[in-house]
Order: structure tokens, then C-alpha cells, then sequence
């Protein structure tokens, strides 16, 4: 494949996670004014309009019975878990430990995909995902009174994203993508609305915080779209390592509008996990496998 077409994949796929991280910062602004069920209540309302108007554009609109289908449900399940505990966990951590935490979620999707689907992982893949685990260690540094709430929760969010990914991977394949999309929106705002009143109560929302979530939506939107673009550009296996520059557009975020700077540790430890993760890639690419770790989704999309 021509270089070129493997740099505008690069490209998509660096939009995309600029795009996701965007996202994420736009919903830690707000979330010191609402409750993460209000959060996602709002935000999957965005989603679900604008997903839903694609979708029937686009003529992707199915049945809605197939919302009873067990992996569409265990999907939708994983997603709303996801969501509220990223969420949660936004608002009581800087934003560049989260997204640094997050990059693991490739490697759980290979243990996983062993796991579950026996997929072929070697001792060297194993070896990567061992000390991709103890890179999370180094970031989370738990202390004398064991792992703290916001650490449990983000890497809350890693497993029931990755489980995300793997009930997707045996989803039919004959059920357009979109709908499926359509279905997880209205799932989550449903579930964001019963969350409001557990979590807290419904909180006046400001035309500053209502833009504010209706731009992440957008952005999400852009993100999975330049995602598609990138793999559908360029060699899966040049463009999926691009997925990491995630963590410097979240560190620059957190940088410039939360006053937050990752310590040493933190930038150590995302270090390994980053090199884990591309050597994953690297392996995989290497034995020609079923690529589950390169195509695993990087963020929570509603």
C-alpha cells in the first residue's frame, strides 16, 4: 500500500482521538455543576437525535426487535457501565491519568479474546499484556488504604469497555453498525436519566454547560467517523499505534484548562503501557491474526 494512503490514515486516526479527548474535557467541565447520570442523560439526547437522523439518511434504520438480542443487550449493558464509570471517574482525576489508564483497554480486549473466543495468544503477547497491567500499577500507585475510588472506576471503565468490544465482536454482522449505535444512544440516556435521582438530584443546567455537551456529542460523531476513515485508509496495522496520540492531546488538555500536569510516575507508567500496547500491535500484525485489539473502539462513544 502507498505511503501516502497509510499517512492519511494516520491522520484520520490522530483527528479521531483529538476529537474523543475533546469530548472527554468538555465533559469533565461540567462535571463539578451535574451528576454523571444527568451527563449522560443530556448527552446521549445529542447523540441519539443526531445518530438517529444519520442512520435514517443513510437507510440503516432496522427493526427494533433486535434490540432483544442477548449480545446486543450484554452491549448495551457494558456500555452504559462504561459511561457512567469513566464519567464519575473524569470528574475526581485529571483527565491525562484516565486517558493514560484507558490505553490499556487493548491489551484486556487480547486477554480477553483469548479468553472468550480462544484466540491464539503467544508468550510474547502474554508477556506484553502482564506488563502492560503493571504499567496501570505505576499510574495508579495504590497507597496504604489500597486503590482509590476514581483508580477503581477507570479501570472500571477498561473492563466494561473491553466487554463492550468483545459482545460487539459477536454481534450478526447483518445488523447495520449504525443501528446498532442508535440503540446503545437511547439505551444511555435512558439509563442517565434513572441515574439522576441515585446520584444526586437534577442540577439547573447553564447555556455554557448545555453547549458544552452538545459539542462533545458532535465531536464523539467526528471522532467515530475519522476512525472508520483511518482503517478503511490505510494498513490497520501502521494506523491503530496512531490511537495512542490520545494521551498527549488529553495532557495538553488537562494542561491548559484544568492547570493539570501528570507527575513522573504517571508518565511512566503510560510509557509502558504504550509500548505494551504497540508491541501487541506489532505481534499481531507479525502472525497475520484476526486484528480484535487494533480494531477495539478507544472511548465510550455516547
Amino acid at each position: 500500500m502507498p505511503r501516502s494512503r497509510n499517512t492519511e490514515g494516520a491522520i484520520y486516526m490522530s483527528m479521531a482521538m483529538a476529537g474523543f479527548s475533546a469530548s472527554d474535557a468538555l465533559s469533565k467541565s461540567v462535571v463539578a455543576h451535574m451528576n454523571a447520570g444527568e451527563i449522560m442523560f443530556l448527552r446521549g439526547l445529542f447523540t441519539s437525535l443526531l445518530i438517529f437522523l444519520i442512520a435514517w439518511k443513510m437507510g440503516a434504520l432496522r427493526s427494533w426487535r433486535v434490540v432483544l438480542k442477548p449480545m446486543i443487550i450484554l452491549r448495551i449493558i457494558c456500555e452504559m457501565l462504561s459511561a457512567v464509570t469513566y464519567i464519575t471517574a473524569l470528574g475526581m482525576m485529571p483527565i491525562a491519568n484516565a486517558s493514560a489508564i484507558l490505553q490499556s483497554l487493548p491489551l484486556v480486549v487480547t486477554f480477553g479474546a483469548a479468553l472468550f473466543f480462544n484466540e491464539p495468544v503467544g508468550w510474547r503477547r502474554w508477556s506484553a499484556i502482564i506488563v502492560g497491567l503493571v504499567g496501570v500499577m505505576i499510574i495508579i500507585r495504590p497507597g496504604p488504604e489500597g486503590f482509590t475510588a476514581a483508580a477503581l472506576l477507570c479501570v472500571g471503565a477498561v473492563m466494561t469497555t473491553a466487554g463492550r468490544d468483545l459482545a460487539t465482536r459477536s454481534i450478526d454482522p447483518q445488523i447495520p453498525s449504525l443501528m446498532i449505535t442508535v440503540i446503545t444512544a437511547i439505551s444511555i440516556s435512558f439509563f442517565g436519566a434513572l441515574l439522576i435521582p441515585v446520584l444526586g438530584a437534577w442540577q439547573p443546567v447553564s447555556l455554557t454547560s448545555l453547549g458544552h455537551l452538545l459539542l462533545a456529542s458532535v465531536l464523539v460523531l467526528v471522532g467515530y467517523q475519522s476512525v472508520i476513515l483511518a482503517m478503511r485508509t490505510g494498513e490497520i496495522s501502521f494506523v491503530a499505534p496512531f490511537r495512542y496520540t490520545s494521551l498527549i492531546f488529553s495532557s495538553l488538555l488537562g494542561f491548559f484548562f484544568f492547570a493539570e500536569v501528570p507527575d513522573s510516575w504517571t508518565r511512566v507508567g503510560a510509557a509502558i503501557v504504550i509500548a505494551s500496547g504497540l508491541y501487541t500491535f506489532y505481534r499481531e500484525a507479525k502472525r497475520h491474526v484476526s486484528p480484535i485489539a487494533q480494531e477495539s473502539e478507544p472511548r465510550v462513544p455516547v
